[in-house]
């Protein structure tokens, strides 16, 4: 027991005046041990507490007294009880030391307990660890814009939401979290998001760019948005989109951001077009050239006469050679070409006079319609430029899936037969491909009914999704579709659209969804089926 006291008083917690309450805690039946890691966690969390003091003060003693406190508790980090002190210590230091680094990277149980103000200069020499944590966050980043454009719900639709709201998703704020202030992760994750890119030529990595620079521009990380020479074109650009308009002001900053460009900079052209490589952008530049295109056909304008639409016309261009541009590494603005302008748009506004002659004329009543010359003068199919354009220039791709939408909006059944067909081997491969199909897809759930007339049905299933159904993307667009209006579809059209929407590939949520609708499809085919039967007498 002598032994035993002695070893108590010799180990214990050295403080005098604790010495009379030991007794008092053993009469309470209170382990020592309890009693002395109560301690501990006491001094450890104001010896954190006070740790972290010192590093909001200011002065050059401030890393002096932490380089010191560091070298004096280093040793002891295995011991998981102290280890908060010394990661605290780390935590606070701007600088540390690569012998300490390289000890933390060694150990998965110190780098998993590290902070991540430390990760950060773990990550900055470590290229491939940096990656490692990032990959995950970039695929979850992908995984959910393609959620949004696949899913079978309606939902609020991909183009819904304001750029701000967007950018507090969790993968976009975790990125803005993990690079902080430190310039050189953000060159690491730009470098990133520019190798998948090129890889994959998913445009979704240019929407990152974009939102990723947004978030820290929120953020206001100036160490990083000062360097970043696209940030007050971005910055520009995110101001247009939110207000969902390009006026004078803004189209002659962003225009001078373009003319600013100097030689020996045109590198800089790469990451602009990275940035209006973006569907948002995509989406919001084509519609505003529609608006424009409008209201030239209103004022009974010319399009070479609109500023505002060269600029656009211009910022698309860029866009939508984005990959081609980093791909080669010749950085160099595209020319518009004259036959767009000359000859394209005039075509297209051909066909939005036509469009509101037809509107104007359905407004009469049935006996005081022009019909027949209605129906030959302005029902017909488009100028052969408005094709020819479609065919060879992107630009007009992007242009004619914007007035697609915009007949399809005006539930303007005329108006998308004309012009769906064109499409249909010309979206293969373009930026907005996806987003224009989910749009279009969504246009058309509202205007379901139509889909009970054969020569509507032709033009949607046979002259487009069919002539571009051997890719996996059309054919989950198809299903979502199918999904919403196969109970207005002619009974007959059932087996072959199903055999045509079987998907290609093993992805669990296609094949899914593709039985699901597969059994609502036939049962309703089942159910229809007696009523045609009951009915052929009179037919």
């Amino acid at each position: 027991l002598k032994a035993i006291e002695d070893f108590q008083i010799e180990n214990g917690v050295l403080l005098p005046s604790l010495r009379p309450m030991l007794p008092l805690l053993d009469l309470h039946g209170i382990k020592r041990l309890d009693f002395h890691n109560s301690v501990l966690e006491d001094l450890r969390d104001k010896l954190v507490a006070q740790i972290g003091e010192l590093g909001n003060s200011e002065g050059k003693e401030k890393e002096k007294k932490l380089r010191d406190l560091l070298s004096k508790s280093f040793p002891v980090i295995q011991i998981k009880e102290v280890r908060p002190v010394v990661m605290s210590i780390l935590k606070n230091m701007s600088y540390i030391e690569d012998r300490y680094l390289r000890f933390l990277v060694r150990d998965k149980d110190l780098y998993a307990d590290c902070d991540i103000e430390i990760k950060r200069h773990l990550w900055r020499d470590n290229q491939s660890l940096f990656g490692d944590e990032v990959s995950p966050l970039l695929s979850q980043y992908i995984k959910d814009k393609e959620n949004v454009l696949f899913t079978h719900e309606t939902g609020t639709g991909f183009f819904n939401g304001s750029p701000k709201s967007r950018r507090q998703s969790e993968v976009i704020q975790k990125l803005a979290e993990m690079i902080g202030t430190n310039v050189k992760l953000y060159d690491m994750t730009l470098q990133f998001l520019r190798t998948l890119f090129l890889r994959t030529k998913n445009v979704h990595y240019c929407t990152l760019r974009s939102e990723l620079l947004m978030a820290l521009h929120d953020r206001e990380v100036q160490d990083v948005i000062s360097v970043d020479p696209c940030h007050k074109f971005t910055w520009c650009l995110d101001a247009c989109i939110r207000e969902r308009n390009v006026d004078v002001k803004r189209s002659r900053e962003l225009q001078g951001f373009l003319d600013a460009i100097r030689r020996g900079q045109e590198q800089v052209l790469g990451d602009l077009s990275m940035t209006l490589c973006d569907p948002y952008a995509i989406n919001f530049l084509s519609g505003s050239a529609m608006k424009l295109i409008n209201h030239q056909v209103e004022k009974e304008g010319l399009p070479r006469d609109q500023p505002v639409l060269h600029l656009l016309l211009r910022m698309l261009a860029l866009g939508l050679s984005a990959w081609e541009m980093i791909d080669s590494q010749d950085f160099h603005e595209p020319k518009i070409e004259l036959p767009l302008l000359l000859q394209f748009i005039p075509a297209m506004m051909s066909l939005i006079v036509d469009d509101q002659v037809r509107a104007l004329n359905y407004k009469f009543p049935v006996e005081d319609r022009d019909t027949a010359s209605i129906i030959i003068d302005h029902s017909g199919p488009p100028p052969d430029m408005y094709d020819v354009q479609v065919s060879q220039c992107p630009i007009a791709t992007t242009l004619a899936m914007q007035y697609t939408l915009q007949t399809t909006r005006s539930k303007d059944k005329i108006g998308v037969m004309r012009v769906l067909g064109i499409l249909a081997q010309n979206i293969r491969g373009h930026p907005f491909e996806d987003a224009f199909l989910h749009s279009l897809v969504t246009s058309l759930i509202a205007i379901k009914d139509e889909f009970e007339n054969e020569d509507f049905c032709t033009s949607v299933f046979d002259e487009f999704f069919f002539t571009c159904i051997n890719v996996d993307n059309v054919n989950r667009h198809l299903m979502r579709l199918l999904w919403w209006i196969h109970p207005k579809l002619p009974v007959a059209r059932i087996d072959t659209l199903l055999k045509v929407a079987e998907p290609t590939s093993a992805l669990e949520s296609s094949t899914s969804l593709y039985e699901t609708l597969k059994n609502k499809m036939l049962s309703r085919q089942a159910s229809m089926s007696p009523q045609q039967d009951s009915m052929a007498p009179f037919n």
